[in-house]
């Protein structure tokens, strides 16, 4: 039994590795030969050429036709705000009116509290009433004129302030301020009629 044991104590078999009986692995050199370079350069090529068509397609399919230009309503903010031309005096009277039904069925909105929606949707119809509330004064008479200004200057201010109250939030400053601006809104609609 002691020979056993001390044929496995012996120095050698105690100094050596652990891991000697494992087999050492070599380390693998990976190295890009040419041809597999010229492959790479050609697939990037291929990708950045597919995506580039691909935008230019989809660039040459959203332009507007100019028959359509004049039209409003799209679903886009940015595209109505800034890349669409400014609109008839006709259709910028029809859009007061359906920011006027908009603004009826805002209540909802409002009831709920759901404050930051309603802090978009007014600004929103602010930036479009003050272009539009300009181009609209061209339908109308000049007897008309001045009762228009007053009514449009009445409800740039009540939604100035309605917005101010909807942030703070208060409800029934907002409420409040919500039936002038509807009350306003009403007035320039009938204005227009």
């Amino acid at each position: 039994m002691e020979s056993l044991s001390n044929a496995h104590a012996s120095p050698s078999n105690l100094c050596r590795n652990p891991n000697s009986n494992r087999k050492s692995h070599q380390k693998i050199k990976f190295r890009a030969s040419r041809a597999s370079s010229d492959t790479l350069s050609l697939n990037r090529r291929a990708l950045i050429g597919t995506i580039t068509v691909a935008f230019t397609a989809a660039e040459i399919s959203m332009k507007i036709p100019t028959a359509l230009a004049e039209e409003w309503g799209s679903r886009s903010f940015l595209l109505e705000r800034y890349f669409m031309p400014s609109l008839s005096p006709e259709n910028a009277a029809a859009r007061i009116k359906q920011t006027s039904e908009g603004l009826h069925r805002m209540r909802s909105m409002l009831d709920r509290m759901a404050w930051r929606y309603v802090i978009f949707y007014i600004r929103q119809k602010m930036t479009y009433l003050s272009s539009d509330l300009k181009s609209a004064m061209a339908t109308l008479p000049e007897n008309r004129r001045k009762s228009y200004v007053r009514s449009a200057n009445e409800l740039v201010e009540n939604m100035a302030e309605l917005d101010s109250y909807v942030r703070t939030p208060r409800v029934y400053e907002s409420y409040l301020y919500y039936e002038k601006t509807l009350k306003s809104l009403d007035e320039l609609v009938a204005l227009l009629a």
